[in-house]
This record gives C-alpha cells, sequence and structure tokens, in this order.
C-alpha cells in the first residue's frame, strides 16, 4: 500500500449539487475522526459526508471502513474501492452540498465517484 503523506482537495459539481473531496493521511481512527469533525465545521451546509479509510492494523493486516452516511447508492463504498484500486492507504471524505437536483442512485454513485477520482488525480500530479 502507498501511505497518502499529504492532504490534497478537489472540488466537483454535478447536476448543481457540489463535492467537496479531500485525500488525507490517517493512520489510526483518532485520525479519521479527526479531520472528519473538521469537515463537517469547514463544509456545515453539507448534510451528508461520506468516507473511506484503509491502513494497516496492530497486526499488519490491512484495515478497511467506510460509511454512506445516510446517503444512496453507496458512496462509501464506492470511494473504498478507490483506495483499494489505486492501492491507497490513508482516508477520502467526499461532503455533498445537495444543489436541489435528485441525481438517482446510479447518479450519486457516478457523482461521488468522479469526486474521488478528481482528488486521487490531484495528489498523483501533486507527486
Amino acid at each position: 500500500m502507498t501511505p497518502v503523506a499529504r492532504e490534497v482537495d478537489f472540488k466537483a459539481t454535478v447536476e448543481r449539487s457540489r463535492f467537496f473531496a479531500l485525500l488525507f493521511p490517517a493512520a489510526d481512527q483518532a485520525a479519521l475522526e479527526a479531520v472528519l469533525k473538521r469537515q463537517r465545521r469547514e463544509h456545515h451546509k453539507a448534510v451528508h459526508h461520506c468516507w473511506a479509510w484503509r491502513g494497516s492494523g496492530p497486526d499488519g493486516r490491512i484495515v478497511e471502513r467506510s460509511k454512506d452516511d445516510g446517503e444512496v447508492g453507496h458512496p462509501g463504498r464506492v470511494l473504498l474501492e478507490l483506495l483499494r484500486r489505486h492501492d491507497l492507504a490513508g482516508g477520502l471524505v467526499v461532503s455533498r452540498i445537495f444543489g436541489g437536483v435528485k441525481l438517482g442512485v446510479g447518479g450519486v454513485a457516478r457523482a461521488f465517484r468522479e469526486a474521488g477520482e478528481g482528488v486521487v488525480a490531484a495528489w498523483r500530479e501533486a507527486g
């Protein structure tokens, strides 16, 4: 696994909904919770803060967690799949501010995937 060493953010707009993605280093649950708390404060108009996390457990095995935060389309799982595909260790959170247009289950999943892919691409570009 490649550890995420620095925070990178990315913004996407889909059908007037705004998606704020953040890829960040998080060695454990406490670090993850600290970033989620900050994201909730920073994007207080967002109703959903979906996230995924990958890291190493105390025994060295890979530990994975995700949360959809009440959003349809399983975006937490979508974000976790991105971390797996790119073999990254760290956290990925996407906060959605609803823009008034319902995207449907598939549309929500695609929008979260787009925001997640965007932040991973920005992280790779930043070196």
